[in-house]
């Protein structure tokens, strides 16, 4: 058997020809590969939607079978880094290509040889896939700029996605809604990208971050007084983008007076530019986002009403981060992937640990939390140091937003906020760690004790670690064993020297604990 293969590997397999089933099979056999037969793609499906770990998925569907691609879309979608590899016929040219575009890993074309598949399955389970780089014309997963994906991995997402194509036709003000972090300007820039205007300028401005005389400068532009070269003309956000999307971020942090004369563009299509009195005229869609409470903002003068009238004719909603965790894995990976291409170091692999602790972080920092949780890891290699809580400056957020739009067309709701127990913003991710790896650590004990019939040494060699420190352990969580009929006095061992169970310890056991926790206390 060859020793450089990846033992076990788990390779679904959609065929009907012998000939591909027999050689496949032997090479199973050789490689150690644990082969799953499939008569069809939509078998293979409900094989992929299980759960269970997957090396690979090898397609070998009929000539003029129209299905093949539309089920490399839809396995993109299941599972974005799973190696897919293809088997065509010749002439199928058309569908090569589309299929390596969509990311297929490998495809081969008949009449095929049985080393010629081995390399195809080997390099396809060898190869790190980076789901950064797959099926860009994937609805999944798309860029809208040279650094930004948006991301629609879980159903709530994928609805969005859905919005998001809809409301770039309607070329018309749109008010986005959502806790800082969670996409807002990411969901603007995709809807640029889908819109008519994508072939001019995404502009973005953040109202929170200037003052007032800078931010009218910033958009409007302004003149220098007592000249009239065109050097004096400084041109504004609004003007450099003409015919394309400007972002106004946070705009309830903008001023009321600065609210009017943007009601003025939204109305007619121009302002008067500081410094001097004819009207500028400008074509540009409004893209408007905050995360404050809406109503709330306006009953404090913090929006105008009318303004936010013509911005919420359209009204999105984006879902924070704990209300789709089941793309957790995927972001933490891109952000892994990229942080590390960036800064040219050795990307790091995520425990379960951190995983099972990610899935019961409330996330309060949204995407932008958990990316810089990856590069605090990422740099530090430490995973208690690495991911701490990023505290966050407003409690204030769209959660509790209620959207009444009474001239609106299309309005997207938040989703209900979860109530206080399910959100435990006040738990940090380093102890949700540090728990999660000592009910590991639990689980592990447990387990190599009940292997060895309660055999405190060779659970000690099976775990490869001391003998007191699985004494120090059993007492620390209180783990006591399943079935005390085992160690009875007829099954050949001393009672007193194997359970420890809290009153019913014994002396000599006490005194092993009590003597391991003194060179314990001795050491700090």
């Amino acid at each position: 058997m060859r020793t450089d293969t990846v033992e076990t590997e788990r390779i679904i397999v959609v065929s009907s020809d012998s000939a591909v089933l027999r050689s496949i099979w032997s090479l199973g056999e050789s490689n150690s590969w644990q082969l799953e037969i499939t008569a069809n793609a939509w078998e293979a499906m409900d094989k992929v939607q299980s759960g269970a770990r997957l090396g690979l998925v090898l397609l070998d569907l009929p000539h003029g079978n129209g299905d093949g691609l539309h089920i490399v879309r839809w396995l993109r979608r299941l599972r974005p880094g799973l190696p897919i590899a293809m088997i065509g016929h010749p002439g199928d040219d058309g569908r090569k290509q589309e299929a390596i575009r969509m990311g297929v890993s490998d495809y081969l074309i008949r009449p095929l040889d049985e080393r010629q598949l081995e390399m195809a399955i080997q390099r396809s389970l060898s190869e790190l896939c980076e789901v950064t780089e797959i099926d860009i014309a994937s609805d999944d997963i798309e860029p809208v700029s040279n650094d930004t994906l948006f991301i629609g991995i879980s159903p709530i997402m994928r609805k969005l996605r859905a919005q998001a194509a809809l409301l770039a036709e309607a070329d018309a003000p749109i008010l986005i809604l959502g806790e800082g972090g969670a996409g807002r300007e990411t969901t603007a820039r995709l809807i640029h990208r889908l819109s008519a205007r994508s072939g001019f300028e995404f502009e973005k401005v953040n109202c929170a971050a200037l003052p007032e005389d800078l931010l009218e400068k910033e958009l409007f532009g302004y003149e220098r007084v007592g000249t009239t070269s065109p050097a004096s003309t400084k041109y504004g956000k609004l003007e450099l983008s003409e015919k394309g999307t400007i972002f106004l971020h946070e705009i309830t942090e903008m001023s009321v007076n600065l609210q009017s004369k943007l009601l003025q563009v939204l109305q007619n299509g121009r302002f008067t530019r500081p410094g001097t009195s004819t009207p500028t005229r400008v074509d540009v869609r409004v893209v408007a986002a905050s995360h404050r409470n809406i109503e709330r903002a306006i009953s404090e003068n913090r929006l105008r009403e009318d303004l936010y009238r013509l911005l919420s004719r359209y009204t999105i909603y984006i879902p924070p981060l704990r209300e789709r965790k089941e793309e957790l894995p995927f972001l933490s990976n891109h952000f892994m992937q990229r942080l590390a291409k960036h800064y040219g170091l050795t990307p790091r692999d995520f425990s379960p640990a951190i995983m099972g602790a990610w899935q019961a972080y409330s996330w309060p920092g949204n995407l932008q939390e958990l990316e810089d949780s990856v590069k605090r890891y990422l740099m530090v290699g430490d995973e208690e140091l690495a991911f701490e809580r990023y505290p966050t400056s407003s409690q204030d957020t769209a959660r509790n937003a209620t959207l009444t739009s009474p001239c609106g067309l299309i309005q997207f709701p938040p989703s209900p906020s979860q109530p206080d127990a399910e959100v435990p913003n006040s738990r940090t991710l380093r102890s949700l760690v540090q728990r999660v790896k000592s009910d590991a650590e639990r689980n592990a004990i447990a387990a190599a004790l009940q292997k060895t019939g309660w055999n405190r040494k060779a659970a000690a060699r099976l775990l490869k670690v001391s003998y007191r420190t699985v004494l120090y352990k059993i007492v620390q969580y209180r783990i006591t064993p399943s079935n005390p009929a085992l160690f009875s006095e007829g099954n050949g061992r001393r009672r007193e020297d194997l359970a420890i169970r809290g009153e019913g310890r014994t002396a000599s056991a006490d005194s092993e604990i009590k003597s391991l926790q003194q060179r314990r206390q001795e050491s700090l």
